[in-house]
């Protein structure tokens, strides 16, 4: 268990540390939060703006509502290109660049060299999601917050950008080049977001074609609602995204 430990530690690490020599992370990093805090800026402005007619309301939106969670929705968003960006070269980018035998050679399992390679790239978004949370932080002594509420919204990205990364490492898992990599995880993310469309437009509310939906578990979370049923299906997502890099790879060190 020791040595199996070692070596997802060791392939962490090594992946995190190419995360920080890689100008495109810190490109993405730079611009996302960027844009997050002009967001926030323009968020806050119409927060203040509107103070005075929501006094009015006993049961009105609060700076959670109308910050917090908004400021999320748009991390949500831009999770869709920054996840497929920084997950495409775990893998396709070894294979690439023929380093991928190496690892095989150094007997690291490939089950290990999956988690270790997803772990640095969570570990990488989950920072990035701390750094966003930051900036409604940063007023917690000047505004009333919804904890609940902003801890259920904060659960549901970690939950969204945990399952957008084992996608994406399970995309660069099949891919021979990382650009390919990208363009499939994106696409797989954005059909799971909106699968249900259809259904929707339809007037269907239930069933399995809504259940499949990312948008279906994910918006509840945002709302302040935690369902066991909807952390299963995150759980059950990222289990299978990364089940399925793992036979990828393992069929590789096979051939190799």
């Amino acid at each position: 268990m020791s040595h199996a430990f070692a070596n997802t530690v060791a392939v962490t690490r090594l992946e995190w540390r190419r995360l920080l020599v890689r100008p495109l992370a810190w490109v993405l990093a730079a611009l996302t939060l960027a844009w997050l805090a002009w967001n926030f800026t323009l968020l806050l402005g119409s927060f203040l703006a509107g103070q005075i007619q929501r006094a009015a309301l006993p049961d009105g939106p609060g700076f959670t509502d109308l910050v917090g969670v908004p400021l999320l929705a748009q991390l949500a968003q831009l999770a869709f290109l920054v996840v497929p960006l920084l997950s495409m070269s775990t893998l396709a980018g070894e294979r690439r660049n023929g380093t991928l035998p190496l690892l095989f050679a150094a007997g690291v399992p490939a089950s290990r060299i999956v988690l270790g390679k997803y772990l640095a790239v969570l570990g990488w978004l989950l920072l990035w999601l701390a750094l966003t949370l930051a900036m409604p932080l940063a007023l917690m002594h000047a505004t009333h917050f919804d904890w609940g509420k902003l801890a259920a919204a904060t659960l549901g990205l970690a939950l969204m950008l945990a399952a957008l990364a084992a996608i994406g490492v399970a995309c660069s898992s099949f891919a021979s080049h990382p650009a390919l990599a990208a363009a499939a995880a994106l696409v797989i993310a954005l059909a799971l977001w909106s699968v249900n469309l259809g259904a929707q437009l339809a007037g269907i509310n239930g069933g399995a074609i809504n259940w499949l939906a990312m948008s279906t578990h994910l918006q509840p979370l945002l709302r302040g609602l935690v369902s066991s049923a909807d952390l299963v299906w995150f759980a059950l997502l990222i289990v299978l995204a990364l089940a399925l890099a793992t036979c990828r790879l393992a069929a590789d060190k096979e051939r190799n």
